[in-house]
């Protein structure tokens, strides 16, 4: 598919199947971990993992110094923007996580 604007090729967007995973195993994770001393929401596990995967693929998420001054915000892609190929990559990712962090 291409851009109709400039032509440039545009990847597959994730599917509605890909979303339901991932969203499922961030229930999971978010009802049956802690992370910092305490249970976290579904949006925060999924900014958690989304940054540290970002990590590991070298696609450094942003900090930028938070709009009010009280501290440092997290700025990257959202899921919903990503390609078939990257939520794949993250729901991998997503899964090994799980499997490391067995206490």
């Amino acid at each position: 598919m291409k851009c109709k604007a400039c032509g440039k090729a545009i990847q597959d967007r994730r599917t509605l199947e890909q979303n339901s995973l991932l969203h499922a195993l961030l229930t999971e994770v978010a009802s049956s971990r802690e992370w910092a001393g305490a249970r976290r929401d579904v949006t925060v596990w999924k900014r958690l993992l989304t940054a540290a995967w970002m990590r590991a693929e070298g696609l450094h998420p942003t900090l930028l110094p938070s709009l009010d001054g009280s501290g440092i915000d997290v700025i990257y892609e959202p899921t919903s923007r990503m390609t078939k190929a990257q939520v794949s990559s993250l729901v991998d990712y997503i899964y090994a996580w799980m499997a490391d962090d067995v206490d």
